[in-house]
């Protein structure tokens, strides 16, 4: 098989194709992301479905559906074959038979944001790049910091100054350069545009660029195959930039081109964030295919205080063609949810994680989950990270 059946790149919106063999960010005629495209109908003659199991574990072992050429350009740090948990104490008390928490802290740098640089960095070395630049939230810049490093590239950061300080000195120790700045992530994203359009750096912005959907898309074909090829009945996934739901999403597409799955049930995706920044539950009440900016954004949930995603677009599709929901849940709800899952499961979720707890109540509340379907939450990251705000 080859390295990889990468084909080329498609404008999410126009359809237009680009090369991946070229330096790329988002389509310039719509301004919306590209989304690499593999050659499937190969893949499905030639790939053999149970044999990515008995590889070495790690997301590099579904290389042929990631987009480096060459296998000396993947950058890794172990990423990716996360545990999926059974939570039987909480699912009991939810009166849930089947439950699961995805545990993303395992992965390098301690979130899911490990599997989305590992693979953006490692395309940028494959194509040439040189020095990266990010705004970031906060996890997304340690983990561009690591394999920024273990590439031999330049980084540059900029977070808002409330920032947990274990994202900005996990980012320093590793040799980026960090710039905090007074503001939201939207305003350090329009900082590092800048540096990148005066100064050259390549911006590996959510979205803005093509491959990091690319690593966090391995997270459905992990669950498809714990799932012996079948799919869970509904996914919680808290939402920031989206580049996980989009991903998974896109990876459950690309698995039934492949005739991977037993059949062609999706699963309901749910969108969960804070109600001091949820353009998305907005959005998705009135049935609109494009978020407003949310102004004032607050939420002790760092990752999930994203005004607006740059693919906000995307993650509305994916809700609406699942047949999925958003939900808000705010700081208090999120700090309940948090204290619940650690006391009764062991499990210290980063406040976005247990922002999926606490959605997930309400949507059994509303009778939107019922008592046999198998559900997903997320965790995407360590609470460790959030001491400095806890």
């Amino acid at each position: 098989m080859p390295t990889s059946y990468l084909s080329g790149l498609i404008c999410s919106t126009c359809g237009n194709p680009f090369s991946a063999d070229q330096v790329q960010t988002f389509c310039p005629d719509c301004q919306a992301t590209l989304l690499a495209a593999y050659d499937l109908e190969s893949a499905r003659r030639h790939a053999d479905r149970d044999e990515f199991s008995r590889r070495t574990k790690g997301m590099w072992r579904w290389r042929e559906f990631l987009p480096v050429r060459e296998e000396a350009n993947q950058i890794t740090l172990g990423e990716g074959d996360t545990p999926l948990l059974p939570i039987p104490k909480i699912a009991k008390a939810l009166g849930l038979t089947f439950l699961y928490v995805k545990e993303e802290s395992a992965n390098p740098t301690g979130s899911f944001k490990a599997r989305g640089l590992s693979a953006a960095i490692s395309k940028a070395k494959e194509l040439g790049i040189e020095k990266v630049v990010i705004p970031t939230a906060g996890n997304a810049g340690g983990a561009m910091a690591s394999y920024a490093a273990r590439a031999g590239l330049q980084a540059m950061i900029y977070m808002p100054k409330d920032t947990p300080r274990a994202n900005v000195e996990e980012s320093r120790i590793v040799g980026a350069e960090v710039v905090l700045i007074d503001g939201l992530i939207s305003d350090a994203a329009g900082m590092a545009g800048i540096k990148a359009r005066e100064e050259g750096w390549f911006d590996v912005s959510t979205f803005k660029e093509p491959y990091r959907t690319e690593g966090k898309k391995i997270m459905g074909y992990e669950l498809a195959e714990h799932f012996k090829w079948e799919l869970p009945d509904v996914i919680v996934y808290p939402t920031g930039g989206g580049t996980g739901l989009v991903g998974m999403w896109k990876a459950f597409q690309e698995m039934e081109a492949l005739g991977w799955l037993k059949n062609k049930k999706r699963p309901r995706m749910v969108s969960v964030q804070a109600s001091g920044c949820a353009p998305v539950p907005r959005a998705f009440e009135k049935k609109a295919a494009f978020c407003d900016f949310w102004t004032n954004a607050s939420t002790i949930a760092s990752g999930l205080r994203v005004p607006k995603s740059f693919a906000d677009h995307l993650i509305l599709k994916c809700l609406y063609e699942s047949n999925g929901t958003a939900i808000a849940v705010d700081d208090e709800q999120i700090m309940k949810a948090q204290k619940e899952l650690a006391v009764a499961e062991g499990i210290f979720a980063a406040p976005e994680g247990a922002a999926t707890y606490a959605a997930l109540k309400d949507l059994v509340a509303q009778n939107w989950i019922q008592a046999d379907e198998r559900v997903v939450l997320f965790n995407t990251g360590s609470g460790l990270k959030y001491l400095d705000r806890t």
